[in-house]
């Protein structure tokens, strides 16, 4: 029988592996950052993206989408079998390859397939970061484990995507991002291996009872809960948001004139206002649950992403793009933290890896629901006003479905 760790549960009293979880996590925010502003705005100039076909500029997220769902649900069972550190390596393993892809690429479709291997290892990595924080934290540090994770992550989605920015303006885009990339790459590689360390073994040996099949999570997540429905569905669809943001939103700028490095800077304020406020909305869904700021993020980003198409200047637009991260920022690392406060320990990893399955595939529904909405009207507009639609049903699902999931003790 494995025995647990006698290492008490709390990310002070873990301070080395938490810095290191942090780490790990910014390392793949700047892996998928390299991505967000040169590579939608070059499409169709640099790999023979059909001009004006949104959907063909989407299949790069779709595949993502696609790949990364699957794979969360596949790596948080296997971490729950072979440790959280074995995955987060085969995931850095997965990525080498990605910097050559972009740099010899003579069409579209391989940066399709780059974006698989990077859904392989996103969705290896990334949650491996989140689950070991869970591992290590109490109870009542869920809200600023995550919050805290997703700022390094998102924080480092928003330096990569202003980086690349840069760097391809004054040098040859294809060069700036394969080095920063592959500099990246072996960098988090050479920390996984070196200075990881395992988590899974303070909660292997907390099972009471038989062990939970795979099957029988994913159908308690997906639909026999009542709860975990809510947050599997809120999940997939604020993934909408970013998609739109990933792929539509440089689009729409470069089409309205605006300069590259412009549009790096308004989706980098996005991404560094989500990444920023995530340290105080995860601690403060500690304090008074996680339900309220869940349904007020939802309501806010519905109401931001709609606002984008009627602003004209790059000052309103970068604006907007704060206020949508303020929103994805109460939001996103509370879904997490709810869904860490229903599952048991043993089976957490597998719980996490069932929502973030459905959290995940959100890019590629939404990327293909905007993409063929925009492509049939013949307005890029109508791409933020299903995105704004759909986060105000989901969040009216939550506001009516979802019981809270953390009461905090009255003191």
């Amino acid at each position: 029988m494995t025995t647990a760790t006698t290492r008490p549960l709390g990310l002070r009293e873990n301070l080395g592996p938490f810095l290191q979880q942090l780490l790990q996590v910014f390392f793949v925010g700047l892996t998928i950052g390299l991505q967000r502003t040169v590579i939608p705005a070059m499409a169709e100039t640099e790999f023979g993206v059909a001009q004006g076909s949104i959907v063909s500029l989407f299949a790069f997220v779709v595949s993502f989408g696609l790949v990364k769902g699957a794979m969360n649900f596949v790596s948080g069972r296997l971490s729950d079998s072979v440790g959280r550190r074995k995955v987060l390596i085969w995931g850095w393993l997965v990525a080498l390859p990605i910097p050559f892809v972009i740099l010899l690429a003579p069409s579209w479709g391989w940066i399709v397939a780059a974006n698989v291997l990077l859904g392989v290892n996103q969705g290896f990595c990334w949650s491996m970061t989140v689950t070991a924080k869970f591992d290590i934290a109490r109870p009542d540090q869920r809200g600023l484990a995550t919050g805290v994770n997703e700022f390094a992550g998102y924080g480092g989605v928003a330096i990569a995507g202003l980086a690349t920015g840069y760097l391809a303006s004054q040098f040859d885009p294809r060069t700036a991002l394969f080095t920063f990339g592959l500099i990246v790459n072996l960098l988090a590689l050479v920390a996984a291996i070196l200075a990881f360390a395992e988590t899974r073994p303070q909660t292997s040996g907390t099972a009471k009872g038989p062990a939970v099949s795979a099957k029988s999570i994913f159908a308690l997540v997906t639909w026999k809960s009542r709860d975990f429905q809510a947050l599997s569905q809120a999940g997939s669809v604020e993934k909408f948001v970013d998609a739109l943001m990933w792929a539509l939103v440089p689009v729409y700028l470069a089409a309205q004139g605006v300069a590259l490095v412009t549009i790096g800077w308004i989706t980098a304020t996005y991404g560094l206002v989500w990444g920023a406020s995530q340290l105080w909305t995860g601690p403060l869904s500690d304090r008074i649950g996680r339900k309220p700021p869940i349904v007020a993020g939802f309501a806010i980003c519905a109401s931001a992403v709609a606002a984008f198409p009627l602003l004209s200047a790059p000052l309103a637009w970068a604006g907007a793009a704060a206020v949508t991260g303020v929103g994805m920022a109460l939001l996103y690392p509370n879904l997490i933290a709810a869904v860490g406060d229903l599952a048991a320990p043993e089976w957490r990893g597998s719980a996490l890896g069932v929502y973030r399955f459905w959290r995940d595939l959100g890019y590629a529904f939404g990327a293909l629901a905007i993409g063929l909405v925009a492509d049939a009207s013949g307005y890029l507009e109508a791409g933020f006003w299903l995105t704004s639609g759909a986060m105000a049903l989901s969040g009216l699902w939550l506001l009516l479905g979802l019981r809270e999931t953390h009461r905090p003790e009255k003191g």
